[in-house]
């Protein structure tokens, strides 16, 4: 059965068509334009194009968004595309499209898309993990997204950093009103700000990885800390969910070397004499968030 991903980005909107075989052949991408109307239009012009150029309609969709819905009251909440927070994006998208619409975080359908055909096929427990300008996670377990009562599993964004040293107290401030959560440590602008506090140098997280790839030592000393600070914060999640498998996506987990790095410096810090959880990168890139979005419509 073919199935439509549609992914909703603060930058850009993605339709594709997942076809039986797990491939892609049909994909389109547009801009996100401005405003809460305008993004639900957009969604129904993609999907229009897509199904058009495969000769298919009214495939069964699945759309991954920032945020989440409240299961209470049906409406969105922390999306840092704040258009969307208090809608009822699944409700809208699914009037607009006509058919029923299936949505999940984009972290959930990244999460599910690694462990359906990606580097978590065949693992019994799949943790997902953004690091990128956020930092996100999703849990899939026995094949199915694992979504929580209140539909914020996977949130280990904003827990706080595990043994914090010294230096690290209180931590940054985060967005969410708290002080030292992993995103402000472990994040893209985590890393820059804690290489800009230590050196003075204000480089992105890419042009700290290129310093040290040249030799410089600082930029591979701020590499190493945020290496440290990562597998502290992910031996929280081992503790918890003890996933056979961890995958790591988003722009920062193309760090040269980041997920056997990581399984070293996770050994200390896991509550166990030998440490069996496997961290790998993603197989599918910025794909998942798409093909994760169809994959909520079971095979």
């Amino acid at each position: 059965m073919a199935r439509l991903g549609i992914d909703l980005g603060g930058t850009k909107i993605e339709a594709a068509i997942l076809e039986n075989d797990g491939e892609i052949r049909v994909r389109e991408r547009i801009a996100t334009p401005p405003g809460y109307d305008a993004k639900i239009a957009a969604i129904v012009t993609l999907v229009r194009s897509v199904e058009a150029r495969r000769g298919l309609t009214g495939l069964p969709a699945g759309l991954g968004h920032p945020g989440s819905h409240n299961p209470r009251t049906g409406l969105m909440r922390n999306a840092n595309s704040t258009a969307l927070n208090g809608r009822a994006l699944d409700r809208d998208v699914s009037a607009a499209l006509d058919r029923e619409v299936r949505c999940a975080n984009d972290a959930n359908c990244f999460a599910l898309s690694e462990a359906r055909d990606g580097a978590g096929a065949g693992a019994a427990s799949v943790f997902g993990v953004i690091l990128g300008t956020g930092v996100g996670g999703g849990l899939v377990i026995g094949g199915d997204l694992v979504t929580g009562a209140d539909g914020n599993a996977g949130e280990w964004g904003h827990t706080a950093l595990p043994w914090p040293e010294a230096d690290e107290q209180p931590g940054p401030p985060c967005y969410c009103g708290l002080r030292g959560c992993v995103e402000t440590w472990c994040s893209g602008p985590g890393l820059a700000a804690d290489h800009h506090r230590t050196t003075g140098q204000a480089l992105t997280a890419e042009a700290i990885a290129a310093a040290a790839e040249a030799g410089d030592a600082s930029a591979r000393a701020s590499l190493d800390r945020h290496a440290g600070r990562l597998a502290r914060a992910l031996s929280s999640v081992v503790n918890i969910i003890d996933p056979e498998v961890i995958v790591l996506g988003g722009g920062l987990s193309n760090l040269p070397g980041l997920p056997e790095r990581l399984e070293h410096a996770l050994a200390p810090w896991a509550f166990t004499d030998e440490p069996v959880t496997r961290i790998r990168r993603n197989q599918h890139g910025d794909s998942s968030g798409v093909r994760g979005a169809a994959w909520l419509w079971p095979a």
